[in-house]
């Protein structure tokens, strides 16, 4: 071996392990109070969108209040459902039917009602069910076999924006995409798994977010690098900040492709994943997800902590929010303040059901007789 090619050979591993020291570092957690806020909005939506379905699929279009709390924990409710109708007084009416011996009742006001029926006009519009089937589609392209658990789908479906049946009421639409199929596996009750599976890999959308903004920024010939923002008080040390330019340079490598033949704790490997988490997160309509939700997909696809990882290395890209005893994932770029950047109709209609959520009904004082002296 020359002298020449030796001294290249060796600068060349010599630069490749300095560049991967970052990897087990520690990098400090910073609160970002807009992203707290902007997950904070939405504290118990999901219940109440839980509650709002069930009592609509009634064919009274009410509920008894004592079927509401049996029905507690698989609605998630923080607090009695009783207690829950009160918080929320501009969506819920509670009331007592005329019929002998019925028990209380609980049925939507009519504010509810109305944005109800805007939101079945959202959801039953083709664009809305397009783009609902095209999320689920790339997120099955996401994985190495094209298909996942419908355990697993659950846990993203209302961040993905499905409808809330969307075996019944969405996937009948596109059989050209799904078939339901078996995972070859038991679960805990020694029960056959079903899961969802993507008829033919789509071609057509197989290019990530970053991908189409460099095609549309003809930047196709430079390194993809990915938004960074950091919150008020947050400062980087050097040697990290330097990691991070020289790792911003490293080809990037679509979410779509199968990378696991890399060196699963290089560098390249993490901004593969990176771009995983990034595509996953822009999937959601809020661009946010619980962090259970990102682990137990990674745990199924083989990252195991590796998406754990990218989330720490990485605070200007990915913010995790400990507000709604939960930890949320918030993709950074997605909001400017506490406020989406990306207008979204189905987001739309939540802000208008957050909206009712935060109002009070004003209750009718009645005046006081006078007292005479």
């Amino acid at each position: 071996m020359s002298r020449a090619l030796f001294t290249k050979l060796h600068l060349h591993l010599h630069h490749h392990l300095r560049r991967r020291t970052f990897v087990a570092a520690k990098v400090k957690w910073v609160r970002d109070p807009y992203l707290d806020t902007a997950v904070e909005k939405e504290k118990n939506l999901k219940p109440l969108l839980s509650l709002t379905n069930l009592i609509l699929s009634q064919p009274s279009k009410t509920l008894p209040i004592a079927t509401a709390a049996a029905h507690k924990h698989r609605l998630h409710l923080p607090i009695t459902a009783s207690k829950f109708f009160q918080k929320y007084t501009s969506i819920f009416q509670q009331f007592q039917p005329t019929k002998p011996l019925s028990l209380p009742h609980v049925k939507l006001t009519q504010q509810a009602l109305t944005v109800h029926r805007e939101e079945t006009q959202v959801l039953n519009s083709l664009s809305y069910r397009t783009g609902a089937a095209v999320r689920l589609a790339k997120l099955l392209m996401l994985t190495k076999a094209k298909k996942l658990p419908l355990t697993v789908i659950e846990k993203f479906k209302f961040d993905l924006g499905l409808p809330h049946n969307f075996i019944l009421t969405l996937l009948p639409d596109f059989p050209e995409y799904f078939q339901i199929c078996t995972m070859d596996c038991m679960d805990s009750k020694g029960e056959e798994t079903f899961g969802l599976e993507l008829v033919s890999w789509r071609d057509d959308l197989k290019v990530s977010v970053m991908e189409k903004r460099a095609i549309e920024g003809d930047r196709t010939r430079m390194p993809i690098r990915f938004s960074m923002n950091f919150p008020r008080g947050f400062d980087l040390e050097k040697r990290v900040r330097l990691w991070v330019d020289e790792w911003q340079r490293l080809p990037y490598i679509s979410p779509y492709e199968d990378a696991f033949h890399l060196p699963p704790n290089g560098d390249q490997a993490e901004k593969w994943t990176v771009a995983v988490l990034h595509e996953l997160l822009n999937l959601c309509v809020g661009k946010k997800t619980e962090k259970e939700n990102i682990c137990c997909l990674g745990d199924y696809l083989g990252f195991g902590t590796r998406f754990r990882k990218a989330l720490v290395h990485h605070p200007g890209i990915f913010y995790v929010s400990n507000k709604i005893r939960t930890q949320t994932v918030v993709l950074r770029e997605a909001y400017k303040r506490d406020f989406l950047v990306e207008k979204n109709l189905l987001m739309g209609m939540r802000y208008r059901y957050i909206h009712l959520m935060n109002k009070r009904v004003s209750k009718r004082v009645t005046p006081r007789k006078p007292i005479r002296v």
